[in-house]
């Protein structure tokens, strides 16, 4: 009983493992779209590799650039096109891991107005995401040589949408900015059917560009330690990826536990969660060299105006995955 006792209050007196401290921050807010690192964080897999993970959702007046420049967050999900952009002014981010392996961006439109192709988008308003989501747009419309500065037979009026389908329901536009994950089913949701809509897929279009990937500043990786964490958040963070592809009604109701607006509906992240899988399927986390290549290609091709002006160099970097996978 005594050597019980004793053993008891040296266990009580042995401080538990220090786990690493790693902050994320969201690009948007707790929803379907980022599953796989809540699945993580519920499913243990980020204690199982040491680490206590924090996840910061986003929203409309959060820009993951301007937090990590500030030191806000150790690792940001961000668009290529964004964060390649924020490197050319300054702000040398990397990616070090893509689970995203395809684009969900799409416009949506009006099948009444008499758009049959891309061709006929002119002289017509468009809603447009800004905030570093209009560089696809933009890079698109240039490569289809429509000018974006109002509507006339050689161009678009731009309509600043906000993170909204209003303009679309309310006929202020022809076509808005959609993801096949989350608005254009809130249009649907409107009571709109999917015969009344044309929809332009950015990676049917040629156009699409690498979204959602990880990005840390490049300074930190030259800290072993800082690697280290790294490569066992990635690690950790696609097992989470992998097990909410297959199962994805359960993932969505983990989102939905760690929402706490309570703004997002079972319905929505469910079905939210299903489209999400399809664009995750195919990726172990490391970047596809080849779509990098096309991401960039696509943001030079701005015309007078590019999203970037010239080929990065060092924006992306596989060490983490080539360690974190194997």
């Amino acid at each position: 009983m005594i050597a019980a006792t004793a053993a008891l209050a040296l266990a009580a007196a042995t401080p538990a493992f220090a786990q690493d401290e790693v902050t994320l921050q969201l690009k948007w807010v707790t929803q379907a779209q980022f599953a796989g690192y809540y699945v993580a964080l519920e499913n243990g897999y980020y204690d199982e590799v040491g680490l206590d993970v924090t996840i910061l959702p986003g929203g409309p007046d959060i820009a993951p650039t301007q937090v990590i420049a500030g030191g806000g967050a150790d690792v940001v999900v961000e668009w290529m096109p964004a964060a390649l952009a924020a490197r050319e002014n300054g702000l040398p981010l990397v990616n070090i891991a893509q689970p995203f392996k395809s684009s969900g961006m799409m416009l949506t439109c009006w099948d009444d107005v008499g758009i049959d192709g891309p061709e006929s988008l002119t002289n017509r308003t468009l809603g447009v995401w800004f905030f570093g989501n209009e560089y696809p747009f933009l890079s698109w419309m240039s490569q289809l040589g429509i000018e974006t500065d109002g509507a006339d037979e050689n161009g678009v009026d731009v309509l600043k949408q906000g993170f909204n389908v209003d303009p679309l329901l309310q006929r202020q536009a022809d076509c808005i900015s959609t993801m096949t994950y989350n608005e254009y089913w809130q249009v649907i949701d409107a009571g709109v059917t999917e015969d009344e809509l044309i929809t332009f897929k950015y990676e049917d279009q040629g156009v699409a560009t690498l979204e959602d990937g990880l990005y840390v500043l490049e300074e930190n990786l030259s800290d072993e330690a800082f690697v280290d964490k790294m490569e066992r958040f990635v690690a950790a963070s696609m097992r989470g990826w992998k097990w909410a592809e297959e199962n994805p009604e359960d993932a969505a109701m983990i989102v939905l536990d760690y929402d706490e607006t309570g703004a997002q509906t079972e319905q929505h992240q469910i079905r939210m969660m299903g489209e999400v899988a399809m664009l995750t399927a195919g990726s172990n986390g490391a970047l596809d060299p080849a779509d990098y290549d096309r991401t960039v290609a696509t943001l030079l091709a701005g015309g007078s105006d590019p999203v970037i002006t010239s080929e990065p160099v060092g924006a992306w970097t596989s060490v983490i995955t080539d360690a974190a996978l194997n």
